[in-house]
């Protein structure tokens, strides 16, 4: 068996770790980290033993440590874009060892992920789960590292893009002197559909034991009955998504409203998705298959509104050379949408109360009314009462259109809905973009939820676009894809030093002679600038992510300076 080389160094990786201890959260890459007892997962280990016996937990900590594994993957193209087949495959070992799973030693590795084979053999010392496991039911007959296992299958499986598995050869619970797996892809296992079976998602409904058929484990907490449990509004585009409180209070309302004639007032800030709540009420109502007309009434011209909203009449003006309806007659048995009713003149005001009152509309030029059936829907980011007083707004029109007022909450006061709206986004943009991407970090995460959101529900929507685009194929969205500007700021953290010990997570500081090195030779900041950059491109192959990597920077950084340096 040939030798293989020894593990690259793990600098690169222990950057990747910070502990932020200020606002309680540790970093892998983005993803968030808890660092637990062991003994506490042995308790917790312990507990599903007696509670689901040992074969439905050894399936359960099967699939999380292929969980696990999975999410590991991604990082090993990401950290060593350059780097040879074995020292990128190394990432996921070197992590089981920093995250003090276990010692991992390489015995045998073949893989060409080109052709998909795959061999590889790995000595295990200081396994937790022999460890906790052997202290709790003394030694075994068969091997127990069984989160482990699952985490080498799902790393290596996502490594290879196909299902690659383990098994454990070796145990030192059964009294070797240490553990040893070996992984192949699936099919060149003979009992490949068994091992397969143990990671199917319902491979728990079935704890070994003798019986007339698998055992269902209760769900918990029950389930809400269906009728309860009604779907979200949807109009063209798809649901609403959200769960928030007050964003579910406002779809509430929506739904009573849908199936009545009422007028509907739309208030809340600018960018919170009044059109799509108005859209989602014609969908709701009994007007579903009529005419959904939208006007944005800020963006007529004042000398306009009237003709737009009322229609016009052959010869009414200069230029009018045949009659056309107005939006009004456009929506006749359906719905009409008036957004930003607050920029209405006060001429065109006094119409829109007369179509309110009796039904009717008057085109410019003409002498006899046309009965018009349209359901009015309003939205305004105006506060209407304060228009009101200052003479801007009629109020008898306020009173007759603040029948059902429906207060749609600004994004920051939805922190439950950032999440699916933001995960919704990306699978949207994602496909607009016809572009993989690996989800959302943590971290990306946490910085979306801590931003205040003045463009609320449209500047994320641009946000996340953005980030779709700024990520690496494969890549999940990080926080520095978001805000590659000015990313939210984060807590002062730690970095894990090789000694073992913490130290800040600060730049290294410059050798001082290197530093009279440069100003002997008065090279100026800009030259600097333009080598370094030159120089960690060309070291990293092209590749930005590994050059922004070098230099410290975020690649969405790395593109700026470096279109600076090429304008110059």
């Amino acid at each position: 068996m040939p030798t293989l080389p020894a593990l690259p160094s793990d600098a690169d990786l222990r950057r990747q770790i910070q502990f932020s201890a200020a606002d309680g959260r540790i970093w892998l890459a983005g993803q968030r980290m808890v660092l637990m007892h062991a003994a506490s997962l042995g308790i917790l280990r312990r507990e599903l033993i007696h509670t689901l016996g040992p074969a439905a937990t050894r399936r359960l900590l099967l699939r999380v440590g292929y969980a696990s594994g999975e999410r590991d993957a991604a990082l090993a193209r990401q950290l060593r874009p350059g780097a040879d087949a074995f020292a990128m495959f190394s990432v996921g070992p070197q992590l089981h060892m920093l995250q003090g799973a276990v010692q991992v030693t390489p015995e045998k590795l073949e893989l060409d992920a080109a052709t998909g084979h795959f061999h590889g053999i790995f000595a295990w010392q200081q396994s937790w789960e022999v460890e906790v496991h052997v202290r709790d039911f003394g030694p075994q007959n068969v091997p127990v590292c069984w989160m482990l296992l699952g985490y080498a299958s799902g790393y290596t499986s996502a490594f290879m893009g196909r299902t690659v598995l383990y098994k454990e050869v070796q145990c030192a619970a059964s009294g070797h002197a240490h553990c040893r797996i070996e992984g192949r892809p699936v099919q060149d296992w003979p009992d490949g559909a068994q091992l397969a079976a143990d990671y199917a998602p319902d491979a728990l409904l079935d704890d070994g034991a003798p019986q007339n058929g698998p055992r269902a484990l209760p769900a918990w907490p029950a389930p809400m009955p269906a009728e309860d449990r009604p779907e979200p509004p949807a109009d063209a585009l798809g649901p609403l998504i959200g769960r928030s409180a007050g964003f579910t209070a406002a779809t509430r309302l929506l739904r009573k409203a849908a199936g009545t004639q009422v007028t509907v007032l739309l208030t809340g800030e600018t960018g919170v998705g009044k059109e799509r709540f108005a859209r989602a009420l014609h969908a709701l109502s009994p007007r579903a298959a009529k005419p959904f007309v939208a006007v944005n009434c800020a963006a007529l011209p004042g000398n306009l509104v009237e003709s737009e909203l009322f229609g016009t009449e052959k010869g009414a003006y200069t230029g009018a050379d045949a009659a056309r309806a107005g939006r009004f007659e456009r929506a006749h048995g359906g719905t009409l949408f008036l957004d930003e009713l607050g920029e209405l003149p006060l001429s065109a005001q006094a119409k829109l109360l007369r179509v309110l009152q009796d039904g009717q509309v008057e085109r410019l030029g003409a002498t006899q009314p046309r009965q018009v059936d349209v359901r009015l829907v309003a939205a305004t980011h105006v506060d209407l009462q304060d228009a009101v007083r200052a003479g801007r707004f009629r109020q008898d029109l306020y009173y007759r259109l603040n029948v059902y007022p429906i207060r749609i909450p600004p994004l920051r006061e939805r922190q439950d809905d950032i999440e699916p709206f933001a995960r919704h986004l990306l699978q949207r943009f994602a496909a607009l973009h016809d572009k993989h991407i690996g989800g959302l970090t943590d971290r990306a995460l946490h910085a979306l939820r801590q931003y205040a959101w003045p463009g609320n529900v449209r500047e994320m929507e641009n946000l996340i676009e953005r980030g779709v685009i700024l990520a690496d194929p494969g890549q999940p969205v990080d926080a520095a894809h978001l805000f590659p500007d000015s990313a939210p700021a984060a807590a002062p953290a730690h970095t894990l030093q090789a000694s073992g010990r913490l130290g800040e997570a600060r730049a290294p500081a410059c050798d001082a002679a290197l530093i009279d090195r440069l100003l002997g030779e008065r090279l100026d900041l800009q030259a600097l600038e333009t080598h370094l950059i030159e120089a960690a491109v060309e070291r990293s192959h092209g590749n930005l992510a590994a050059a922004a990597r070098l230099l410290g920077l975020t690649r969405p950084q790395l593109s700026y300076r470096l279109n600076k340096v090429r304008d110059i």
